[in-house]
């Protein structure tokens, strides 16, 4: 890395303007103005057709943006499209409860994004007359709203010539540049300053003949190329749009990643009937805890009190860094389409006796309102396999 990059920005400074390096001090070894051309070539025949492309309510791309934080598309898409069914506008979102906005959020994880969401639109709403800001440095004072976010709203919705920087854009210029993986500030800023250089200055720039490439195009582009062949193993080099111009054409060196640690659990599964209706018993978690505060969630089990049970469902669940390996125990009858279901105080409750949680915190929910409370991705996902849950279907367009 040349050495005046170590200097990051000052206080107040755009990454762009912190240093007017050149080309080849910033590692280029190619023309900026080319690479724009072949990138943007490449993404108009091979742009993945989704939902949040070329729509034209920047609320509907900040939607989009929370919601594909550390989440897979597969799984944002049928999400997003529910979400602006039920919350089409940011005054419908202000209004919502909270526990709505969270039920609608069941199954994406890091909860606290929809908690900022929501914080953010009524902020919108009340602050701002109704009208997000248009600017990165603007976006950036709402709730929830980082550097990424804030540059790829400002750039997708309202053409600001500003560069973002995800995971997958990041292993791409890491790997243009022949660099290896560097999680320090400078070498941050460095990158940053690199992304900012490869963006059109406006939208009027042009790949080629008139045809333009704006800067939400680029953005776009640079994040679709590392999420579908510039990828973290195995990357698709041949099928690339700028393999000519890259230094590594390949995986580039990367720092030592943090193990998955390794959790045995057990929660219960308990039903019972009320007239025509099935109720499943949940526990609310703590609403000061740091992971889905709030979140209603299987009630959990201590371990010795299943010793010698066989669960009737067991799964892998992964948050963050650990992988929870999960046993589900039911109290009594036999299972099947509708999960076991048992009288109003004739089962046996001795597993129900072992729930750790206070009176208080439990409650009993019907199966018919499931997808209308905040449940946690691990209750969601085993109410859905255990078929006390309907899955919901996907629509797309």
């Amino acid at each position: 890395m040349p050495k005046d990059s170590k200097r990051g920005p000052r206080r107040g400074e755009h990454p762009a303007q912190a240093h007017h390096e050149t080309d080849a001090e910033m590692g280029l070894t190619f023309s900026p103005a080319e690479f724009r051309r072949c990138l943007g070539t490449w993404f108009r025949k091979h742009a993945r057709d989704l939902p949040w492309r070329g729509v034209h309510d920047p609320y509907a791309t900040w939607l989009s943006e929370i919601m594909l934080q550390q989440t897979r598309v597969a799984t944002v898409i049928e999400r997003y499209q529910e979400f602006l069914r039920r919350f089409p506008t940011i005054a419908d979102l202000a209004a919502a409860e909270e526990a709505d906005v969270l039920a609608l959020w069941s199954g994406l994880g890091y909860y606290r994004r929809a908690r900022m969401l929501h914080r953010g639109a009524q902020f919108v709403l009340h602050e701002l007359g109704g009208t997000l800001p248009s600017t990165a440095a603007e976006l950036r004072t709402l709730p929830g709203i980082g550097d990424y976010t804030a540059a790829a709203i400002a750039s997708i919705a309202f053409g600001e010539s500003i560069a973002v920087l995800d995971g997958n854009v990041e292993r791409v210029l890491l790997r243009i540049l022949g660099q290896a993986e560097d999680k320090s500030g400078p070498a941050r800023a460095h990158l940053m300053r690199v992304a900012q250089r490869l963006v059109p200055r406006s939208s009027a720039s042009h790949v080629s003949g008139s045809q333009s490439y704006t800067p939400a195009d680029h953005n776009q582009a640079m994040m679709e190329l590392g999420a579908t062949l510039c990828l973290p193993r195995s990357p698709l080099c041949l099928q690339c749009p700028v393999v000519e111009m890259c230094l590594t054409r390949g995986e580039h060196v990367t720092s030592q990643r943090t193990k998955m640690q390794s959790r045995t659990v057990a929660h219960l599964l308990a039903l019972r009937k009320r007239g025509a209706e099935t109720e499943v018993l949940l526990e609310r978690r703590a609403g000061g805890v740091s992971l889905m505060a709030g979140m209603l969630e299987l009630p959990a089990l201590p371990l010795e009190a299943t010793e010698g049970l066989e669960p009737v469902l067991r799964l892998r669940h992964a948050i963050t860094n650990t992988n929870y390996y999960v046993g589900i125990f039911a109290e009594s009858g036999v299972i099947g389409a509708a999960a076991i279901v048992s009288s109003p105080g004739v089962a046996s409750a001795s597993l129900r006796d072992q729930i750790p949680a206070a009176p208080d915190d439990l409650e009993w929910v019907e199966t018919g309102k499931l997808a209308q409370v905040p449940l946690t991705g691990l209750a969601r996902k085993t109410l859905q396999r255990l078929a006390v849950m309907d899955i919901p279907r996907v629509t797309l367009g």
